[in-house]
């Protein structure tokens, strides 16, 4: 079996994506596939456990109170800003974190490719508009809250599921630190950017950017945000060259609200264009990554409470990675067939 085969012996979120990205199958089959997954696999499962308000848990970016008794009270978005360059450790060491209200849920439907169009979707989205409040403030969901990492996600699902989130990314422009990143701290006091928040902002605004076109400001805010990651090499801390974060080398999915080097790539994928030459590090480290078989690993799995698995666990193939893995490889040019 080629690693193509084993892609598409998946489902349906995997195989529609395989068949367009990297088996260039007819728009009619892809479409034919991509709708499936709304009403079979992972998708409909999903979607099965939305409550009848549109909410998953019953929250926004947390599950309510008494549905998760291990929620904590903290946010688990970056946590405290750290030395130059750092991106900030997280304090999820402190609490795991669950992975099961509205935000996550969203964000894995988005990322299984289902069609916001659908009729599911349409009355999700409809539901979650009107019923969904941020924990922060009880804003409306789609008005965002006060963190850019947060933010970045409402403004990417805004984009995606057809939703007005301008006055979102206008307050993401606004939230845009001096070095050219952002950090969900700097209410507190934080200078430098992390990694983290910025991956975040920075796959929202190309959202938007892809939806809508995007603002001369926004558009402007995002290839500063670039040019952070980019002077790092994704990685590296521009003051030493030291790796910055060992976890940043492990690849992880979902990535919930962690960086790492491979959910780097795939935005700079998803924007387009030649790649830049600062990226040949990262993607000689893709590249030591793939096993003999043609598939890479799940490497770091981020601990929390899930609806259900995804893959069969840390040190074992990754369908979800390999086939984001390839898709950056095509991109890149490296010719390697799946």
């Amino acid at each position: 079996m080629t690693v193509l085969d084993w892609l598409l012996d998946s489902d349906p979120s995997i195989r529609w994506q395989a068949l367009q990205d990297l088996a260039g199958a007819p728009a009619d089959v892809v479409a034919a596939e991509r709708a499936r997954v709304v009403t079979d696999g992972w998708g409909a499962r999903l979607l099965a456990l939305r409550g009848e308000d549109g909410q998953w848990a019953g929250g926004a970016y947390f599950p309510a109170q008494g549905s998760d008794p291990d929620v904590g009270p903290s946010d688990g978005a970056d946590a405290a800003d750290g030395p130059e360059d750092s991106g900030g450790p997280d304090g999820a060491g402190e609490e795991v974190q669950p992975w099961t209200a509205t935000t996550y849920s969203l964000l894995q439907l988005r990322d299984f490719g289902v069609d916001p169009r659908s009729e599911q979707m349409r009355r999700t989205v409809a539901l979650v508009r009107d019923n969904c409040r941020w924990e922060e403030g009880g804003q409306p969901y789609f008005t965002g809250e006060v963190e850019p990492c947060i933010n970045g996600m409402a403004v990417g699902l805004g984009a995606y599921f057809g939703q007005d989130v301008d006055g979102v990314v206008a307050r993401l422009v606004n939230d845009q630190l001096d070095d050219g990143g952002w950090n969900c701290w700097a209410e507190y006091g934080a200078v430098v950017s992390s990694a983290a928040t910025t991956i975040n902002v920075l796959e929202g605004l190309l959202a938007h950017e892809q939806s809508t076109g995007g603002s001369a400001e926004s558009i402007e805010a995002r290839r500063r945000g670039e040019q952070y990651l980019l002077e790092r090499r994704l990685f590296r801390r521009k003051s030493t060259g030291e790796v910055i974060d060992p976890a940043w080398l492990q690849f992880s999915y979902p990535t919930r609200w962690h960086y790492d080097v491979l959910r780097a790539l795939e935005y700079f994928r998803s924007a387009g264009g030649p790649p830049d030459p600062r990226l040949a590090e990262a993607i000689e480290l893709l590249r030591s990554k793939r096993q003999p078989d043609g598939t890479w690993l799940l490497e770091n799995t981020h601990p929390g409470q899930v609806h259900f698995e995804l893959e069969e666990g840390d040190g074992r193939p990754s369908r979800w990675n390999t086939l984001r893995a390839l898709r950056v490889q095509r991109w890149y040019g490296d010719g390697m067939r799946p």
